[in-house]
């Protein structure tokens, strides 16, 4: 299989496996922009992150079956459901006994997703537990906002954001570039917050939660997510270069998500909303966004 992205040393490249919130959906009118939840792959070079385990993790498998190194590193958001119900599907990885999944969490006050995890996957909401499949889970906890470092030296930074039960944000710095994945989050009065605009200060490419619209969001007030509007505040206000929005509403379809697109790249034209499979060189300059800036688009099997 031909990778979808530059064997460099330096390179940070990000693809979207999963960009929806909430619930996974189908059918041609989502076709588009994808209808899987959650699932963010990420290479510095040739060392593989994992951010989040929703619906797009079985996906991510099968298409990258042949590049998945032994130990994977799955760094969790949070763990709503939409964000953890394609675990037991991750199949190149579950069904092998030479894998080891290494899962960080960095929401619940230092405790790892364990217990939560060894909750959901169980029956009778499941039919297995995870101690069944063949592949090693180690389940790491920390806390958000502390930074982690790895057997091989590469430092992850994170933020706790502002979402029930809490959720992580992270920052990945490689090759001179800046990512940083900003999701689940709700935007506060105080916005765009010092804080955050700190710690995404700078980015090549800011991945933000922009899961309503602006008339959405009254009447969604308390349930942790925001608008592209306010993900455009924040990215002008922390000097970010391009904004890419996920965790997309299950109910907008291709045609509203292209208009709100449009909308959004007239006040900030090197902003997109995320495709399905699309792959972004971070750091590489984006032009002619009125097709996606993508080093390739998988085929969807």
């Amino acid at each position: 299989m031909t990778l979808p992205y530059p064997a460099k040393d330096d390179a940070l490249v990000l693809r979207f496996w999963g960009v929806r919130g909430s619930t996974p959906v189908s059918g041609p009118e989502t076709a588009e922009f994808g209808g899987n939840t959650p699932c963010l792959e990420i290479r510095c070079g040739d060392r593989l992150f994992v951010i989040d385990a929703g619906s797009g993790l079985g996906a991510f498998g099968r298409g990258c079956r042949e590049s998945l190194p032994q130990d994977i590193d799955l760094l969790f958001s949070h763990l709503h459901l939409d964000h953890t119900a394609g675990l037991p599907f991750f199949k190149p990885v579950v069904m092998d006994c030479a894998h080891t999944i290494h899962t960080y969490c960095g929401n619940l006050d230092g405790a790892s997703a364990e217990d939560a995890l060894d909750r959901l996957f169980s029956p009778p909401l499941f039919p297995v537990t995870l101690d069944v499949l063949p592949c090693t889970f180690k389940h790491h906890g920390f806390r958000a906002g502390e930074s982690l470092t790895f057997a091989d030296g590469i430092q992850v930074d994170t933020i706790l954001l502002d979402h029930p039960q809490g959720s992580t944000g992270y920052r990945f710095d490689h090759g001179g570039k800046r990512l940083c994945v900003i999701s689940d989050i709700e935007h506060g009065a105080n916005w765009p917050d010092p804080e955050l605009c700190r710690f995404v200060e700078g980015a090549d490419l800011l991945v933000y939660d922009g899961m309503f619209t602006e008339g959405e969001y009254p009447c969604c007030k308390g349930w942790g997510h925001s608008t592209w509007q306010k993900g455009v505040e924040l990215a002008k206000g922390a000097g970010a270069k391009a904004l890419a929005i996920i965790h997309l509403h299950p109910s907008h379809s291709d045609a509203q998500l292209r208009k709100v697109e449009a909308e959004m790249q007239a006040v900030m034209p090197t902003a997109f909303i995320a495709r399905e499979r699309q792959s972004i060189e971070v750091g590489r300059p984006l032009v002619g966004l009125s097709e996606p800036p993508v080093i390739a688009l998988a085929r969807r099997a």
